[in-house]
């Protein structure tokens, strides 16, 4: 008798547990800040982790493989690939390890471009497909069409000297909100005039003589 009640307050101790994490866990997501999506459902590049050490970033400042050392355990590099790892390889990196970074970066903007070209363009351009630049120039040259685009826009958050122009900002999100300034601070546009609604597009206009943009929650801005 003593025995089934121990183990049914064990159980029973083990299911408030659970529940207890459980809850605290719902907590946890719903205070952290939403990523909009962009223009459709395509998955946030965000929820997938980025590689890890800088690889992925940047090249190494550190001493690097010398060409003539860029060769796999098995097999050999194409031509292509060898360019991409060229200068990038730490001394006591695997190399292969290195262009599967490339290669995942290029995985990620495909696959995100298939469903929403506009999520993938805001991924570039925020960063947050790391190394996506080198990858499709060097690894899958066939996404050019993305990097073309993402060159020509800017991420959310201040900028300075902006082109004046109508751009659109790839987000859905309804608090989105855009300044545009000039030399002397005063406001020269904002907006937008009307809350939006979800789905509709929003758009900025920058005007001549515009010293400082200024936007939140606004993602990434492309040219409209």
């Amino acid at each position: 008798m003593y025995r089934r009640s121990a183990a049914a307050a064990v159980l029973l101790t083990a299911a408030l547990t659970l529940t207890a994490c459980s809850s605290g866990g719902d907590k946890a997501d719903s205070g952290a800040k939403p990523k909009p999506p962009a223009s459709s459902a395509a998955p946030d590049p965000a929820d997938t982790p980025q590689p890890s050490g800088s690889a992925a970033d940047a090249k190494p400042t550190g001493p690097v493989l010398p060409d003539a050392k860029l060769t796999p355990k098995t097999g050999s590099f194409t031509a292509q690939e060898k360019k991409y790892l060229s200068g990038r390889v730490p001394e006591k990196m695997d190399p292969a390890a290195v262009l599967q970074t490339g290669q995942e970066a290029c995985q990620r903007v495909a696959r995100t471009a298939k469903r929403d070209k506009d999520a993938a363009t805001g991924a570039v351009i925020t960063g947050e497909i790391a190394g996506a630049k080198d990858a499709i120039n060097l690894l899958c040259p066939d996404q050019k069409p993305i990097l073309a685009a993402a060159e020509k826009g800017f991420a959310e958050g201040p900028r300075t000297s902006p082109a004046a122009g109508n751009y659109r900002a790839l987000t859905q999100a309804t608090n989105c909100t855009w300044e545009a300034k000039g030399k002397d601070g005063s406001v020269l546009a904002s907006g937008p005039e009307t809350p939006p609604k979800a789905g509709d597009k929003i758009t900025a206009t920058i005007p001549a003589g515009t010293t400082e943009f200024n936007s939140a929650n606004c993602y990434a801005w492309i040219p409209a």
